[in-house]
């Protein structure tokens, strides 16, 4: 029974869910098998759900049918029903997280029953509701078309006993706007995972969307302006008034999202930040120091008390870079714990070495550095570079020369992904040229400056520290 669906369900549940879902189960208008009720119990107690012996099936069926010869079909036929009752369950726990909904189908059952003095009233509630709720995104939208379109069902009955006005204009115009709104935060998205996966997306239709928000001045809509000028910065990042629409947007309006939809709008104006920074615009690296600062500010950028090893260590390089030492050192302390166990070592030590080294505490850096045991691939490849940095500033000159041939051998020992292997491969070998540069050839110094210039891939903040190192070999 381990891998049967009410399992893996069950194990999803909180106590909360835990404790409804057996009052669920106790009602005969959701349940009225003893045996089902019985299973659920057997199963959420102590921790039979976690233990692969509590859930063989011989022993489960003793403990709902004692003193009964085992019978596989019979507690088959208890799983099904209490799987089935636990789905119903869930569904309507879902259905009641939208209030809004709730009273609009409570008004739709008046209307059909032409009970009109109580459909008006539900109907009145739901629109109140509307208004009540905290967040205007595309969702929002979507329930401002069903109010519409269930004042129009209303409307149009009613027409056939008396004349009266029907609101088709505002029904068409509340599809319009929340049909932008989807359709716009999908092109985000799609933009999004084009650029991780390198996919090609046809975005039908996507022309027409833009130039229809504009026309219709749509923008201060903040499911719409949001994704519009996302999508704008992103697909023209050379006009930096699109970014700076998108970040007031953000700073005045990521109150109205979900803290999910949030956090992706969130991460859609940093990754922005971060192709502007990675190409050479060095103006955006405090952009997205602000952005990340903001985020966990409002601990948006913080998912299920948890946040991801790369996120945490690009805060503190971006802090880094613009000299927010203390900030950096506060960040360290106050967010190590939400980094996942298997990680948290190994990062939190790398970004206290970082930290050391853009602080010139050589010494100390590289005594972190050289009695860690790093685990993860990419963070040893980055403390060898930091090491590279520190023997190269420090005219350890031996020291060096192992260092780049032990990192090298270790790229071919290791599948190293392609990206990766070919950044540090040059930063590696242009390390290698920069220590064998005569400081007095100044054709032979232009040549490897073209060629730093040139390297690709290559993070802006390497280019920018070796062509300093080089510049100062005189």
């Amino acid at each position: 029974m381990e891998n049967s669906n009410i399992i893996v369900i069950l194990r999803t549940f909180s106590p909360a869910e835990s404790r409804k879902c057996r009052k669920w189960l106790l009602s005969p208008a959701h349940n009225q098998r003893e045996d089902t009720v019985q299973l659920y119990d057997y199963l959420m107690s102590g921790a039979h759900l976690e233990q692969e012996k509590f859930l063989q099936k011989e022993r489960v069926f003793v403990k709902i049918f004692p003193d009964q010869p085992y019978d596989d079909a019979r507690l088959r036929q208890a799983v099904h029903f209490l799987l089935k009752a636990v789905e119903d369950f869930l569904v309507y726990e879902e259905s009641q997280s939208d209030e809004v909904r709730r009273r609009l189908d409570l008004a739709r059952v008046f209307r059909q029953r032409q009970l009109d003095k109580l459909y008006q009233k539900a109907f009145r509630q739901a629109e109140e509701l509307q208004e009540s709720v905290p967040h205007r995104n595309a969702y929002y939208l979507r329930n401002e078309y069903l109010l519409q379109r269930e004042q129009y069902a209303f409307l149009s009955e009613k027409q056939k006993q008396r004349a009266m006005p029907l609101n088709l204009t505002e029904m068409s115009e509340a599809l319009d706007r929340s049909f932008m709104a989807d359709k716009l935060r999908q092109a985000c998205l799609m933009l999004a995972h084009q650029a991780v996966y390198k996919a090609e997306y046809d975005m039908k239709l996507l022309q027409e969307a833009l130039q229809y928000v504009e026309q219709k001045q749509w923008l201060d809509e903040p499911a719409i302006g949001i994704y519009y000028y996302g999508y704008r910065a992103l697909t023209e990042r050379d006009q930096s008034e699109h970014f700076d629409q998108l970040k007031q947007k953000i700073l005045t309006g990521a109150h109205l999202f979900p803290s999910s939809e949030a956090r992706d709008i969130y991460l859609m104006a940093i990754n922005y930040c971060i192709a502007r920074m990675n190409a050479g615009a060095e103006a955006f690296i405090r952009e997205a120091f602000e952005l990340y600062r903001k985020g966990f500010e409002e601990r948006l950028l913080i998912e299920n008390d948890t946040i991801s090893r790369w996120t945490f260590l690009n805060v503190i390089m971006i802090a880094l870079t613009l000299s927010e030492f203390e900030w950096a050192e506060s960040f360290i302390e106050s967010y190590q714990d939400f980094l996942e166990e298997t990680h948290k070592d190994n990062f939190v030590h790398f970004s206290r070495a970082l930290l050391l080294y853009e602080k010139r505490e050589y010494g100390q850096a590289m005594l972190l550095l050289n009695t860690a045991d790093y685990d993860d691939m990419l963070i040893n490849l980055r403390s060898k570079a930091l090491l590279m940095k520190m023997f190269y500033e420090q005219n350890m000159t031996d020291s060096l020369e192992s260092l780049l041939e032990a990192t090298r051998t270790y790229m071919t020992r290791k599948k190293v992904m392609a990206y990766h292997k070919a950044f540090f491969s040059n930063l590696v070998q242009l390390t290698k040229k920069l220590l064998r540069t005569n400081p007095y050839d100044q054709e032979q110094k232009n040549k490897l400056k073209e060629e730093i210039l040139q390297a690709n891939p290559l993070t802006s903040k390497e280019r920018n520290w070796l062509l300093e190192q080089l510049g100062k070999r005189k």
